[in-house]
């Protein structure tokens, strides 16, 4: 569900009695995804939900790109176990402990080093905009400067800092933020078409009367994902990151939704080939839906004071196990085989839409595909669909501006006949809603 605009609130399946009651009558409002996909849901493996009372239903919604390695992956499972076991520390703060020395080189060994980053990491409070929050917080104290560029479509989190460098006037008013400090620069592409986002910021910063001061720092998400599925081109990213070096301002990239593998490399970033400053990681992190969240900077940015950004759960000893078995995951042979024949699969989907010829709009990178309605009956259409795919037992988001593109996001380790039933689903609904 895209919070860039409106939520609509009319044509939501109405929560039958009795086995929604105690929800109705205890739980806040607030409620979005259960008015959406009303179950309650028992058990999950791999790519599929199990409701209590008997249904199935395929998973291409993944807690929002939190399980990219599925429900309940086995060889992530089964280091957790043995953790819980062994009574491992359960909560640490920022301590020392044998968890996180794991996670910490685990993560390096396999990530960083052979990528030839040279990050130190920081572990924030458990959700991905805190460590936004952290990001945005060190680009200031580093550079000395306040203001900040963001971009249209962009969605960065839902606490005061993040909504602030976060596009949607409707989660800025909700949270009571105005974009003081803020530039926002249209993204590379969205529903307006294509733009010079490079040129324009270019001129912003070398017109002394722009009114434009020079940031602190760029905040973007390499591929929108609640904007629309929106990847930013390699060029285009290459060219920020020439501009950004050129004057001194430090470039954050928001993986917390496009990294861990979701575009088919473990950062999005890596197709352009670039370095950013500062990197935002969550969601996936953990590999087993465990929270857990992490800024890494160059080595020469840390000045951070001792204390300066805390949080009581900096730091999910349960959520390190799990992450540490995730990293081995990505140094297996078997892991990476079978993400490419899923985006294999994926991308021969695309080009059957593609045929169709409905006027459908796609996009997207790896194993994150956006089917843009907009042209072909809009948010009607795709809340219809959505509703029609959840009744035939397959789950899907919508994001965009207005809710009009279908949102998929598949486990990386999804498995084939899984994935072409969900995929099958999909191509039936769109032809007949």
């Amino acid at each position: 569900m895209d919070i860039a605009e409106e939520i609509p609130t009319t044509g939501l399946p109405q929560l039958p009695e009795p086995e929604f009651k105690t929800f109705e009558e205890l739980e806040s409002e607030v409620r979005l995804y259960c008015r959406k996909f009303p179950a309650v849901f028992e058990r999950a493996k791999g790519a599929e939900l199990f409701a209590e009372d008997g249904r199935t239903f395929i998973d291409f919604f993944c807690g929002a790109g939190t399980l990219n390695y599925g429900h309940n992956n086995d060889f992530i499972k089964a280091r957790v176990a043995e953790y819980l076991a062994a009574d491992g520390i359960s909560h640490g703060l920022d301590m020392y402990t044998v968890a996180k020395r794991e996670f910490l080189s685990a993560f390096a060994d396999t990530v960083l080093r052979p990528r030839g980053l040279d990050y130190k990491a920081q572990f924030t409070g458990p959700t991905g905009t805190d460590a936004v929050e952290a990001a945005l917080k060190l680009a200031r104290k580093q550079t000395g400067r306040s203001g900040l560029v963001a971009f249209t479509g962009a969605y960065h989190g839902m606490s005061r800092g993040s909504l602030a460098v976060t596009g949607s006037r409707r989660a800025r008013r909700a949270g009571g933020v105005s974009g003081q400090d803020v530039t926002f620069v249209p993204f590379e592409d969205g529903p307006q078409g294509p733009f010079d986002s490079i040129g324009y910021l270019e001129r912003l910063l070398a017109d002394p009367s722009s009114g434009t001061e020079l940031p602190a720092a760029v905040i973007l998400e390499p591929m929108q994902m609640e904007g629309g599925v929106y990847p930013a081109s390699p060029q285009w990213l290459r060219a920020l990151r020439e501009l950004t070096e050129r004057h001194g301002i430090l470039l954050i990239l928001d993986e917390i939704q496009a990294g861990c593998g979701r575009s088919g490399q473990f950062f999005c970033f890596e197709h352009a080939g670039i370095v950013p400053d500062i990197v935002t990681l969550s969601k996936s992190l953990s590999g087993y839906g465990l929270p857990l969240s992490m800024v890494l900077f160059k080595r020469e940015l840390d000045a951070w004071e001792p204390g300066e950004h805390t949080g009581t759960f900096r730091g999910n000893q349960l959520a390190f196990v799990a992450a540490t078995a995730s990293c081995e995951l990505w140094r297996q042979e078997a892991f990476h085989a079978q993400l490419a024949a899923a985006i294999g699969r994926l991308d021969r989907f695309r080009g059957e839409l593609d045929a169709l010829a409905q006027g459908l709009v796609l996009r997207g990178s790896g194993m994150a595909l956006g089917i843009d309605l907009g042209a072909a009956g809009g948010p009607e259409r795709a809340e219809r669909l959505q509703r029609h795919l959840f009744e035939r037992g397959l789950i899907v988001e919508l994001c965009g501006r207005h809710d009009e593109v279908v949102k998929l996001l598949p486990p990386l380790t999804v498995d084939p006949g899984v994935l072409d039933r969900g995929l099958e689903l999909l191509r039936q609904g769109l032809l007949a809603v």
